[in-house]
Formats: structure tokens, C-alpha cells, sequence
């Protein structure tokens, strides 16, 4: 009986034993709940990481939907077209019409753009027109209802496409319903935001200043006339209308660009600058004073590179351009070469504030007084063209009183053309390889043309080529003011492929108040602001 009492006593001391090490834990962890903190295997994860991931999700789920459902085929007119909402960070309107090129509209301010892909003409469509001619009256009208049509299916597709693709994104992350609701739900609110962003800061006025990318002898047919955009402006629809239309020409059965008609009332200048020796320039020029039927050409200088007479054998192709040449000394032109260009029939040389009228505008203008490639002679920096430009302002006010006023002053440093401003209502300027347009501070308008040579043989110094510039001004042949002007960009050493912006004078835009005539003042301030 002993011996059983002492193996059960030595059993259950062996149990105690063993238990009392988890009852110390178990111990601990109570404690623990009392007096500190509670260790878990996991931390909790940073709700600000959720929020951002969660919204990658939602982004990322809504591009794909878009990019994969999110655009809708619509007849518009004779064409076929394929209408997509993309993300952008600048919004607008972008409208692909291959193989031509594209126009870019900035119609609105939003994190999505409009892209319209004209694919091909419809067969049917265009012979319907071709046999019934009286249908292109009423084509607009029919153009208008499509692009109606064919929007509001495009907002439908694109709800649906977002809040699909959102939720499929989010349940194959998260792998839970809620989630992938929530990720639904939250690409349709942003979607709905963006397009009152878009309806907000809607302009229809884009139209009249379209950019132009793609060949660059479709480029006037494309982008049309200024003064016709302007007195035929209605509404962004109407003119989307007119660009098919004439997209519709642009395929018709010869598959040949429409001819370009310019108007009449509107003179065409074509501004050109430091072409730099460039030989492809004069091919470049010929083919825009063909294209945009130029009335008068206007370089303010740099045409050469060092301004030696074995060099003026490259200004011979000048007289074969199709057009009058205006030209002014550049600080890399010689005293030799401008004597080469006065005894040309074609060349309209001004120095020293001579006066010419050709294509009914009145030109004024001075040489660069300085000749920086001849090293043996001091530059004389600003003082210089600060004196060249006060003289040439002085020259137009002789113009003024004797009743022929100026119309544009021609300069090739800016700082001397600055010298002119309240004298005349358009100054030309050159030499900074980069172009621009300010209204100076007595109303003068200043036209600062990039280098149309692309910097001649310097095009190639830097990782990529300079581009070459150059600008078709469209001038009133009434009231001989600025309307709009032609940005024209051309890949560096490029030849076939351009980058053409329409840009409006302010006061020649719908709505406007009649354009400002600078007043003639005695000492104007060199300084200017930009507008």
C-alpha cells in the first residue's frame, strides 16, 4: 500500500513538474495584458499605405479597362472613325488622321483626352456623295449628329469600362468582394470628376489655334485659312465637322491633298532667320512659299556662317524661291555678302532705315552693326544695337511725317528691334536660335524667329539636332495688322515631317475688342513685357 502512495505521489509531482512552465507563460501573458504591451506575430499595415495602394489599384484597373473596352467605332459622315478616352496629364483633344498627321485641340484642362483616329473612308459613304453631289450641303449637319451620337456612347463605354476594370484589378488583389466594389466605385467617381473638370474648363475656341504634326504639305489644307477660321467660328462641334469634311476631300478618289485657297483680304508673310549656311533651307522655304502661297519673304539675317565671298555663291538659289526676298545684315554677314544680295532683282536689301512697299506692306529695317566673325575689330555689345535701333526708330518717324508710315521694322538683334517699339505696329527679329512673341511696352508687337537653318552646322554639336523655324504671318490687307501666325517646327535636319501651331492675335479672337494701334512716342523704353 506504501509503494502505491509513493508512485502516485512521484507521478503527480512529475506532472506538476511538467505543467508549470506552460503556467508560467500562461502567467506572463496575462501579466502581460495588464501592465504592457501585447506582442503579435504581424503588424497592423499603415492605412496610409492602404489608401495609396488601393488607389494604384483603382488607377491601374481604370487604364486597362479603358485601353482594352473603352473606345467605340463611329460613323462620321463618309469616314470611319475610332473615338477613345485616354489619361493625360494635359487633357485635350488629339485627332489622328493617318497618314496625314494629327491635330491637336486644347479643349479642356483634365486628366483625360479625347483621341479621334479617322481609320478609312467608307466606300459606300463617299460613292453615295460622289454620285449625289447635292448631299455635301447638309454633310456638316449629318457630321454634327454623328460626333453627338458617338460622344455620349463613348461616355457610357468609358463608365463601363472603369468600374469593370477597377473591380477585376481590385478582387484579384485583394480577393474580396467589398474591396473590389469599393475599387469599382471609386474609379466611377473619378472618372465622373474628370469629366466635370473637362466640362468646366471646356474651350471651344481651341479650334482656331490647332497644332499640326505630321507631313508637312498637308499642313495648310489641314490647319486652313486664318481669317476664314475665324469669321466662320461657331462651336467646337461645327468645327470638327468642317475638319471631317475636308478630311473627306483630302481621300477623295484621287487620293490627292485639296488645293489651298488663301485669302485674298490677307497678305502672307513668311518670316525666316540664321539659316547659317544650311543648304536644305532654300528647299525648306520653296516648299512653304508653295504650299501657304507666301506674298513676301522676310530674313532677319545670319544667312551666311563667317561672311567670306566664297560663300555667296550658297545665296544664289534665292532668286528661284517664288517670292519677294526681304533681307537684313546679320552679325554673321559681311558687308560683302549684302552687297552679293543688292544686286539681285529679287532682293529687297534695308539698312539704315530704308523704306521699301512690296505686297502692299511698307518694310523698314537695319544692318546688325556688328560683324562678330572679323576678330580684328572690337564688338561693340549692347551700346551697339541700342544705337542701331534708336536710329532705325528715328528712320520711321522721318517715314511717319512724311505720310508713309511703316508697317513692320525689320532688326536682326531683338534689343535693336526693341528700339522701335510705339514707332510701328510689328517688329522682326532674329539671332537667338529660338523663337517668340511679346507685345512690348508702347504696343509694338515683337516676332523673335527661332534659326530656319537649324543653326547651320552647329545643329549637330549637341545630343540632338536643332530644329528648324520658321513662321507664316498672316497680315489684315486692309488695315495691314497682325491676324495670326504659323509656328512651323521642323525635326532637326528634318524635311518631310513638321510641327505647325496656329496662334490668334488676342484682339482678332471672338469676342475681342478691336486690336490696339501702338502710339508714336519720342523716346520709347527698350524694355519690354511679355504679353
Amino acid at each position: 500500500m506504501a509503494r502505491v502512495r509513493v508512485a502516485a505521489t512521484t507521478t503527480v509531482r512529475r506532472m506538476t513538474d511538467r505543467a508549470r512552465p506552460a503556467l508560467h507563460a500562461l502567467t506572463r501573458r496575462r501579466h502581460g495584458r495588464r501592465k504592457g504591451p501585447v506582442l503579435e506575430l504581424a503588424a497592423r499595415p499603415n492605412p496610409y499605405a492602404r489608401a495609396l495602394g488601393l488607389l494604384c489599384v483603382v488607377l491601374l484597373g481604370a487604364w486597362l479597362g479603358l485601353l482594352v473596352v473603352g473606345d467605340v467605332r463611329v460613323p462620321v459622315g463618309p469616314m470611319n472613325t475610332t473615338m477613345t478616352l485616354r489619361p493625360s496629364l494635359t487633357g485635350g483633344t488629339k485627332i489622328n488622321i493617318s497618314p496625314l498627321g494629327a491635330l491637336e485641340l486644347r479643349s479642356h484642362e483634365a486628366p483625360l483626352r479625347l483621341d479621334v483616329d479617322v481609320d478609312r473612308l467608307d466606300p459606300e459613304r463617299s460613292q453615295a456623295l460622289v454620285d449625289h453631289p447635292e448631299r455635301l450641303a447638309g454633310l456638316q449637319d449629318e457630321v454634327v449628329r454623328d460626333v453627338e451620337h458617338g460622344t455620349l456612347d463613348l461616355a457610357v463605354r468609358s463608365c463601363i469600362a472603369v468600374v469593370a476594370g477597377a473591380s477585376a484589378l481590385g478582387l484579384a488583389v485583394y480577393r474580396r468582394p467589398r474591396r473590389a466594389l469599393t475599387a469599382g466605385g471609386l474609379a466611377l467617381a473619378l472618372l465622373t470628376a474628370s469629366g466635370a473638370t473637362a466640362f468646366a474648363t471646356w474651350n471651344p475656341e481651341s479650334v482656331l489655334e490647332p497644332k499640326y504634326s505630321g507631313l508637312l504639305a498637308s499642313a495648310p489644307s489641314l490647319v486652313g485659312d486664318a481669317r476664314n477660321i475665324v469669321s466662320e467660328f461657331d462651336v467646337y462641334q461645327k468645327e470638327l465637322a468642317r475638319l471631317v469634311t475636308n478630311v473627306t476631300k483630302l481621300y477623295d478618289v484621287t487620293s490627292t491633298l485639296p488645293v489651298y485657297e488663301p485669302d485674298p483680304t490677307t497678305i502672307r508673310v513668311l518670316h525666316v532667320s540664321d539659316i547659317h549656311l544650311n543648304p536644305a533651307s532654300w528647299k525648306i522655304i520653296a516648299s512653304l512659299v508653295t504650299q501657304y502661297s507666301i506674298n513676301v519673304i522676310v530674313d532677319s539675317g545670319d544667312t551666311m556662317d563667317h561672311g567670306s565671298a566664297a560663300e555667296n555663291g550658297f545665296l544664289d538659289p534665292i532668286r528661284d524661291l517664288g517670292a519677294p526676298y526681304v533681307w537684313v545684315r546679320g552679325n554673321h554677314d559681311s558687308r560683302e555678302t549684302q552687297r552679293y544680295l543688292e544686286r539681285m532683282k529679287s532682293v529687297h536689301v534695308l539698312d539704315d532705315g530704308r523704306a521699301v512697299t512690296i505686297a502692299g506692306l511698307r518694310f523698314a529695317g537695319i544692318g546688325d552693326p556688328q560683324f562678330t566673325p572679323d576678330r580684328a575689330v572690337a564688338p561693340g555689345g549692347d551700346a551697339a544695337e541700342d544705337l542701331a535701333g534708336a536710329r532705325l526708330a528715328s528712320a520711321l518717324r522721318d517715314q511717319l511725317a512724311a505720310g508713309t508710315p511703316v508697317d513692320i521694322a525689320v532688326a536682326h538683334e531683338p534689343s535693336a528691334a526693341r528700339g522701335t517699339d510705339g514707332q510701328v505696329p510689328l517688329a522682326l527679329a532674329g539671332h537667338l536660335h529660338h523663337e517668340g512673341m511679346e507685345v512690348m511696352k508702347y504696343g509694338t508687337r515683337l516676332r523673335v524667329e527661332g534659326s530656319t537653318g537649324g543653326s547651320g552646322l552647329r545643329a549637330v554639336e549637341g545630343a540632338y539636332p536643332d530644329p528648324i523655324e520658321a513662321s507664316v504671318l498672316y497680315v489684315d490687307r486692309d488695315t495691314r495688322r497682325l491676324q495670326a501666325w504659323d509656328e512651323i517646327r521642323l525635326g532637326g535636319l528634318g524635311l518631310t515631317t513638321a510641327e505647325v501651331s496656329r496662334h490668334l492675335v488676342k484682339e482678332n479672337q471672338p469676342g475681342a475688342t478691336s486690336s490696339p494701334t501702338p502710339s508714336p512716342s519720342p523716346s520709347p523704353s527698350p524694355s519690354g513685357t511679355s504679353p
